[in-house]
C-alpha cells in the first residue's frame, strides 16, 4: 500500500504544471512580512495564516480528488499516509516523514519535514521564536511566529471537506532553532453528513 501511494504521488507530480520554486517561496515570504507589519502580533499572524490555509484547503481538495481518483480512506492512518505521500508530493514536491501515535485511542500522526519550500531564504528575527511566561514581571508567554502555519490551515480545510475534523499545529521548526520541523495532526471527530429535511 505504502509503495503504491508513494508512486501515485510521484506520477501526479510529473503531470502537474510547475511554477518557479524560488518565486513561490519569495511570494509567500512577502505575504508573511506584510501580515507581521499589519498585525504587529505573531499570534494574530499565525491565526491569519491558518485561516488563509483553511480557505485554500477547502478548494484544493477538489483538485486533489479529481487528479488522483483516490477512493475513501479506510482509517485515519491511511489518511495520514495519503496526505504525506500524495498530497504534499502533488502540490509541493516534498514527502514529509510520517509517524503515527502508538496509542490507538489517540488518532494522531506527526509529519516531519526534511525540507520546507515555504521557508527557503527565511531568517526569523529573534523576537519571533516565542517566549515563556515571566514570573518576575508577569509578562505572558508568546507562542512566536509559526512561519509555515498556512500548511496547518490547508490540512484542516481539506480534511474537513472529507468529513474529518482535525487539529493541526507545528510543534517545532528549524527556523526557530529546533532540530526538526514537525507538525502534529490529530483527529477530533468524524463529521456526519446531514441530509437536509425533506431530502430523504
Amino acid at each position: 500500500m505504502a509503495a503504491k501511494t508513494k508512486a501515485l504521488g510521484e506520477d501526479i507530480w510529473k503531470r502537474t504544471d510547475k511554477i518557479n520554486a524560488e518565486l513561490f517561496a519569495m511570494t509567500y515570504g512577502s505575504l508573511v512580512v506584510q501580515l507581521v507589519k499589519d498585525y504587529e502580533d505573531y499570534g494574530a499572524v499565525n491565526e491569519q495564516l491558518d485561516k488563509m490555509g483553511y480557505n485554500m484547503g477547502t478548494r484544493l481538495v477538489e483538485d486533489f480528488l479529481a487528479r488522483t481518483a483516490i477512493g475513501r480512506c479506510q482509517d485515519f492512518r491511511e489518511v495520514g499516509e495519503t496526505l504525506a505521500k500524495v498530497g504534499f508530493k502533488a502540490f509541493l514536491n516534498i514527502v514529509p516523514n510520517i509517524s503515527h501515535n502508538p496509542n490507538p485511542d489517540l488518532r494522531e500522526f506527526a509529519l516531519t519535514f526534511d525540507e520546507n519550500p515555504l521557508a527557503e531564504f527565511v531568517e526569523l528575527p529573534d523576537d519571533a521564536y516565542g517566549t515563556p511566561a515571566s514570573e518576575t514581571d508577569g509578562t505572558p508567554a508568546s507562542e512566536g511566529l509559526w512561519f509555515s502555519n498556512v500548511l496547518c490551515g490547508v490540512i484542516r480545510g481539506a480534511l474537513e471537506m472529507l468529513q474529518y475534523q482535525v487539529t493541526a499545529r507545528f510543534v517545532s521548526d528549524t527556523l526557530r532553532g529546533d532540530d526538526t520541523t514537525e507538525m502534529r495532526v490529530q483527529l477530533v471527530k468524524l463529521i456526519q453528513e446531514e441530509v437536509p429535511r425533506g431530502d430523504d
